[in-house]
């Protein structure tokens, strides 16, 4: 007798969704925002804006979407099957991308806390083990997954609500000035160079309905969990990262792999920015733990849908689909090989950078899709006419992210994304190829 696998809860939905921001986002972006100073909390107030924006959006393709799929299949009430296809296959792309960035932020608060310097070559081989680990520990299912991001969690909250409360105590207003425009870059260059960094942060409000197979109720919670996570998010965000900024000089946050550990050793001492660091590592193997969950339910829709080998939705008894991650991390090991840097912060600013483009593509595509669910649904013309507003918004701050994100980001996500249109193109015309002689082998 089958059994069905339990499914997580709001609650659990919405605890991934800010675990997928808060450990993949957080713990490395003071070091890269130091760049470019404090002058960066004018582009975390753009982009918490513009993420409670893509938020909303989300909450509503999720309330009216009548396709199966996540976003793969929010696209296809717009775009057909070939939006079903190109929103999966660019947000997969960007997710296996994310994933390397995660684990390498783990693998610098490693070595922080261990007191090791690691090459190039060290850092790739920790951060496959970390990545083959986070995986495996999927294999256990939905609600195991939900449970332990429940718990790793933690391990990111507690540091970031101590900044963001006690962390006052030792702010320092000259320090903070100081650091403003290190640079002396004009403003809307300023901006534009850190905005990709804190889109980067908010990546994961979607993952609540690239989940939503996995979720009770997916129509009510997805929504949700999306609005809720984001919403929360955004002030951890900007309340932690501009606290530090004024208790740690700028210089030492730019050359820190472990910020937040650096953070707590100003405010108290080294045992104790131990203990904060080793948190941090536990909270960023949470969130990796969640993306590659992710990861592999967004392979496992589309395989589902016929969009990508069947490989990818078979699934065990806890509904992990096992076969389909072992190719994934075959993939992960490869990239994060061609990906290796000396510079820790060089490696994961050009990770952010590739993600945050690529997954800018399936945003787009939802963006659009969502007044066509509308219509489909039945809503009154007058409400979907206001939604072109919030739509057109939505789409005009995607275009900047990537503009923000830099021509090398660009040329390489477009390369990615026409591969995927050429795999699309080969995989119709084979299928057209079949239905033709099946056709004739019939007449």
């Amino acid at each position: 007798m089958k059994t069905t696998a339990k499914k997580m809860s709001v609650f659990q939905l919405t605890t991934m969704v800010a675990a997928n921001m808060l450990g993949a986002g957080i713990i490395m972006l003071p070091t890269n925002l130091a760049q470019v100073g404090t002058i960066s909390v004018l582009s975390w107030l753009v982009t918490a804006v513009g993420a409670l924006l893509l938020a909303y959006i989300f909450a509503q393709a999720g309330m009216f979407s009548q396709i199966k799929g996540g976003m793969g299949g929010y696209a296809e009430h717009r775009f057909g099957k070939t939006g079903h296809f190109m929103a999966s296959y660019a947000y997969s792309i960007s997710l296996i991308i994310a994933n390397i960035a995660i684990a390498v932020s783990a693998v610098g608060y490693g070595s922080e806390f261990f007191g090791v310097d690691l090459n190039a070559t060290q850092t790739s081989q920790v951060t496959i083990v970390l990545l083959w680990f986070a995986a495996i520990l999927n294999f256990r299912g939905n609600r195991f997954t939900g449970q332990l991001s429940n718990i790793t969690i933690w391990g990111c909250v507690v540091p970031v609500l101590l900044i963001g409360t006690i962390g006052w105590f030792w702010f320092n207003p000259d320090t903070y000035l100081a650091a403003w425009n290190p640079n002396d870059l004009p403003f809307f260059e300023a901006i534009k160079q850190s905005i990709a960094l804190t889109l980067w942060g908010f990546l994961g409000f979607e993952s609540a309905a690239a989940n939503a197979d996995a979720v009770e109720n997916p129509k009510k919670n997805v929504p949700i969990a999306t609005f809720a996570g984001t919403l929360a998010v955004a002030v951890i965000y900007i309340l932690s990262t501009n606290v530090m900024a004024g208790i740690v000089p700028n210089a030492e946050l730019l050359n820190s792999n472990a910020p937040f550990g650096l953070t707590f050793a100003y405010m108290f001492n080294d045992t104790i920015a131990n203990v904060i660091m080793a948190l941090m590592i536990v909270s960023c193997c949470g969130a990796l733990l969640c993306w590659q969950f992710t990861l592999s339910r967004v392979f496992k829709n589309a395989a589902e849908a016929g969009y990508f080998p069947k490989v990818f939705a078979r699934v065990n008894s806890k509904d992990a689909p096992v076969r389909g991650v072992f190719i994934l991390l075959a993939i992960e090991t490869i990239l994060t090989l061609f990906t290796a840097n000396d510079s820790l912060r060089g490696q994961f600013e050009t990770l952010v950078n590739l993600a945050v483009v690529t997954n800018v593509v399936p945003y787009i595509l939802c963006i659009l899709a969502v007044p066509t669910m509308m219509q489909m649904s039945g809503v009154a013309e007058r409400r979907i006419e206001r939604f072109y507003i919030v739509a057109g918004i939505g789409v005009v701050y995607c275009a900047y992210a990537v503009y923000a994100c830099g021509i090398e980001a660009m040329v390489g996500s477009t390369v990615a994304v026409v591969i995927g249109m050429c795999i699309h193109a080969v995989r119709k015309g084979w299928l057209a190829y079949r239905a033709q002689r099946l056709q004739q082998s019939i007449d």
